[in-house]
């Protein structure tokens, strides 16, 4: 109370007379005006209000006004604990579980094999979305998924004389950031995550087994039929799969020719 700055209960509560005063000397006062438990009647809508009309000039709530969890109606405190010394929300650590209690489908993912280090505590759901919303998809930090990863993964960023494409345009097209069963986070493990955009080398079921046709063929375009995916592995040849500077563009080899 001696902080001015500190708000009243009255403040998030309304002024609440009824419960103030209770004039029917009721032995259990009537509710406030505004309430925030679980079995609250008060409209979500008129409880984040309350939390907006104090928080609105903090930039990290700019988009809650349209965003996923305002149009789902999901109500401030079904995250965030009031009264309390400590917010679940507030700790890397504990934030998760938090966000799990809808988000089933990701703490599945995150027990997978291959995961972001969530239930470890070294990165949080914050670390990446930003849950009163963004002008980037799905609630991400940045403006797309693609800054929002380069965030953490500057290496990836480039720019490479030769880039990968579907990089460039979201890196949720080979990853899932919340975990898989493939190590890197892919969602499925080369050659078969590749094939699904590139074609096999030579065009023969032979090529997936690591087999070699007994004659090397010559296509249309001058290209050897030997480019076989070696080793079950496109990634034995094409280590730099997020961009590179080589093979020359001037005179590229046969099986790297980008043309």
């Amino acid at each position: 109370m001696a902080d001015g700055r500190t708000p009243s209960c009255t403040n998030c509560h309304g002024d609440s007379d009824l419960h103030t005063n209770n004039p029917a000397k009721l032995k259990e006062r009537p509710a406030t005006d505004r309430s925030f438990g679980k079995n609250s009647k008060t409209p979500v809508e008129a409880r984040n209000e309350s939390c907006i009309s104090c928080h609105k000039k903090d930039a990290k709530r700019s988009h809650w006004e349209g965003s996923a969890h305002q149009r789902a109606d999901v109500a401030c405190t079904s995250c965030h604990q009031l009264h309390t010394a400590k917010d679940k929300v507030a700790d890397k650590r504990t934030q998760p579980e938090v966000c799990f209690t809808c988000h089933k489908e990701q703490r599945a993912q995150v027990m997978k094999p291959s995961h972001h280090p969530v239930m470890e505590g070294k990165v949080a759901c914050s670390d990446c979305h930003n849950s009163h919303g963004s002008i980037g998809p799905k609630l991400v930090k940045r403006d797309s998924v693609v800054e929002t990863c380069y965030t953490c993964h500057m290496e990836k960023r480039g720019p490479f004389v030769h880039s990968h494409e579907p990089v460039n345009e979201d890196c949720g097209n080979c990853h899932n950031p919340h975990g898989t069963v493939a190590e890197s986070l892919l969602k499925a493990r080369p050659p078969f995550l590749c094939h699904q955009c590139h074609t096999p080398h030579g065009g023969q079921v032979a090529q997936l087994r690591g087999q070699l046709p007994t004659q090397p063929t010559i296509n249309s375009s001058g290209k050897s039929g030997i480019n076989y995916t070696q080793a079950r592995g496109c990634m034995n040849c094409h280590t730099q799969v997020h961009g590179s500077n080589n093979p020359s563009a001037t005179n590229p080899t046969p099986q790297f020719n980008l043309r």
